[in-house]
């Protein structure tokens, strides 16, 4: 639902819509999902999809071992600058479980769903790059699919940064049988899914095609990073505020059209121009109500800024 805090017409003499983009253009701000096979690194698919489009600078969302397959968002050139939007998405993952003993289902099942659904305590592995410290994480779901011997097929949907090799070693650990991850896949990052992915050979010869004048598939892999970010919370402004956003200026609730409802103080938020360009990313001051009625103060701190400068310099200032 949206809040109004004032009507605007579009004038068509300034920016550009998403979908009206050329490849070109969607490439300077875009993400792409690859269905990263096993044995490289996260890091060397990025930098291989770098090499496919010569892009200036790519970034990864949410790291995957080498052996671990799946979907892999992978932010193209400016959209490099969109990656804090994306840390936070939930995660999901089939895989399989090898118990080290034979074992009882039911008990299993009763174990995972008392003691490692919902809240739970991990400490990093070793190998992780960050500081091994235990930490609070959320697992919404571990289901058992199948059992065959000691190999146990799960599907689990978990809070970004925790580690699904720790979690079979920790179930181990609490079934007194011992466990660990014989095969991952993940299958969902936020609301992207693995039917959404591109092999990297799917990928370069989207990009071949493209070079030879077919424009089609490559337009079809490439997501624009304002149709990547549906999970963000949003808040439309006028074109005169847009050169001064671009700028670094604070956003005023005079420059306000419309808001999207629930917008907390201290939330990152998408602003956005009335063609669904995003112009900025920035931290909310203010609640969603009280940005379409304030007369005064900041609305939304700038974080950082997405679009080129002087897109809108046509239009008046505010």
């Amino acid at each position: 639902m949206w809040l109004v805090r004032s009507e605007e017409e579009i004038d068509e003499d300034f920016g550009k819509r998403p979908e009206e983009r050329s490849v070109e253009e969607v490439l300077e701000n875009c993400m792409i999902l690859v269905d990263k096979h096993s044995g490289p690194t996260s890091h060397q698919v990025s930098l291989w999809v770098k090499e496919i489009f010569n892009a200036k600078k790519v970034a990864h969302i949410g790291t995957l071992d080498p052996n671990v397959t799946g979907v892999l968002p992978v932010l193209i050139n400016n959209g490099v600058k969109s990656a804090i939007l994306f840390q936070k998405l939930y995660k999901e993952y089939v895989g399989i479980m090898y118990m080290h003993k034979d074992f009882d289902v039911e008990f299993l099942k009763k174990l995972i769903a008392e003691k490692f659904v919902g809240k739970i305590v991990q400490v990093p592995p070793k190998k992780s790059a960050v500081a091994r410290r235990p930490r609070e994480r959320e697992v919404v779901f571990f289901e058992i699919l199948e059992v065959e011997g000691r190999e146990v097929l799960f599907h689990t949907r978990v809070e970004a940064g925790t580690y699904i090799r720790k979690l079979c070693d920790d179930i181990g650990k609490a079934s007194g049988i011992g466990a660990h991850m014989l095969e991952l896949r993940r299958i969902k990052v936020g609301e992207f899914t693995e039917d959404q992915t591109h092999s990297l050979v799917e990928i370069r010869d989207a990009y071949e095609f493209w070079k030879k004048g077919d424009q089609d598939v490559l337009k079809k892999i490439l997501i624009p990073i304002e149709f990547a970010i549906p999970h963000v919370k949003k808040i439309f402004v006028k074109n005169s505020a847009i050169e001064s956003l671009c700028n670094g200026s604070p956003l005023f609730p005079v420059g306000i059209t419309r808001v999207q409802e629930g917008i907390k103080e201290g939330e990152l938020v998408a602003i956005m121009s009335l063609k669904n360009e995003l112009i900025a990313i920035g931290i909310a001051k203010m609640k969603s109500e009280k940005m379409v009625t304030a007369k005064r103060g900041v609305a939304v701190r700038i974080d950082r800024v997405i679009m080129e400068k002087g897109r809108y310099k046509g239009e008046s200032k505010i």
